[in-house]
């Protein structure tokens, strides 16, 4: 049994990441502020022995001497302890306010693997995002991780300060691993999705709450002419898991998960109305966002070469979950 100290446990990646490695006999220990998240993601593991959970914030350093102490009192009894970092002030609307994202994803990232090195933690997991690829976000096959950077400057847009704190992220993980302090990677998500997201901050259920409301969805202009892809987080969780079963990938590494099934965000309505049943979706265009990229596809050669990882759930299926979650 290995222990698994989670921080934002109850968001997108940290709740099935939780679920799964649950499943297969580990512990976890996580723990959430509840920032763009509630605990009913978790509700199904709260009293199960192997799952400890903390409403605590990763930026308040009395709480994180508390994990540590736990931590230094469960490791005992486990074989290996690993860290993974999934909080993250996430969402378009934050990614244009310097301090609401520099502080608990760059500060915060760097205080929990620090403590990760205290411990003597087996690895760390960093989850970064596909944003550093910034308006550079696809080309044929797909942006790979070693590709050049080309971001957005600063007098162009507020929102480059969020891309560019995930990549300092990134060079600290880096750095800790070349140093020989700990070993570990770094994961470039791209529109992760899940049939838990509570708030419709997200396209997929902002779609899929508005139709199911009112028959009609209110898009931005970018989206006449954006294309995504989409990742289905049972499918992130799995590659994270496949990346910390191959210890020849925890080199300081950074990872692209994504999927290759592009859509046009039109045609995403449209699939989502038909699986609600509605025939002709009302869609209006109103408003702007500056330093969209226009297609975002990343090349997940690099995982799938290293460790066999493969997405599972198509996004049609992945509409669906949602959908028959939203009628519970």
């Amino acid at each position: 049994m290995n222990l698994y100290v989670i921080s934002g446990v109850t968001g997108m990646t940290g709740n099935e990441l939780a679920r799964q490695l649950i499943g297969d006999g580990h512990k976890i220990i996580g723990f959430d502020n509840f920032f763009a998240s509630s605990i009913s993601t978790v509700e199904d593991m709260l009293g199960n022995d192997k799952f400890v959970f903390h409403e605590f914030d990763l930026n308040s350093s009395e709480q994180m001497a508390q994990i540590q102490s736990e931590v230094k009192r469960e490791r005992i009894s486990c074989d290996k302890l690993i860290y993974i970092n999934c909080a993250a002030v996430v969402h378009t609307e934050h990614f244009y306010y310097v301090n609401r994202t520099f502080q608990t994803n760059v500060l915060g990232m760097c205080s929990f693997m620090e403590q990760a090195i205290d411990v003597k933690a087996d690895a760390y997991i960093n989850c970064s995002t596909s944003e550093v690829y910034s308006m550079n976000s696809w080309r044929e096959g797909g942006v790979k991780e070693d590709d050049y950077l080309t971001l957005a400057n600063a007098e162009h847009s507020q929102r480059t300060s969020y891309a560019v704190g995930k990549l300092m992220t990134e060079f600290f993980m880096r750095d800790a691993s070349l140093s020989g302090r700990i070993a570990g990677c770094s994961i470039r998500f791209a529109n992760v999705y899940s049939k838990n997201e509570l708030y419709p901050k997200h396209i997929i259920p902002h779609i899929i709450m508005s139709l199911a409301k009112t028959g009609k969805v209110e898009l931005l202009e970018n989206s006449r002419k954006n294309r995504r892809t989409f990742l289905h987080n049972y499918d992130s969780c799995a590659a994270v898991i496949a990346l910390m079963d191959t210890p020849s990938a925890l080199d300081g590494s950074v990872y692209n998960v994504g999927t290759e099934e592009e859509i046009t965000i039109i045609d995403l309505v449209k699939l989502c109305a038909d699986k609600l049943g509605i025939s002709d979706p009302e869609i209006i265009f109103n408003g702007y966002r500056a330093s969209d990229p226009e297609r975002r596809l990343l090349s997940t050669e690099k995982l799938q070469n290293r460790t066999g990882w493969k997405p599972q759930i198509t996004l049609e299926k992945g509409i669906e979950m949602c959908i028959e979650e939203l009628k519970k």
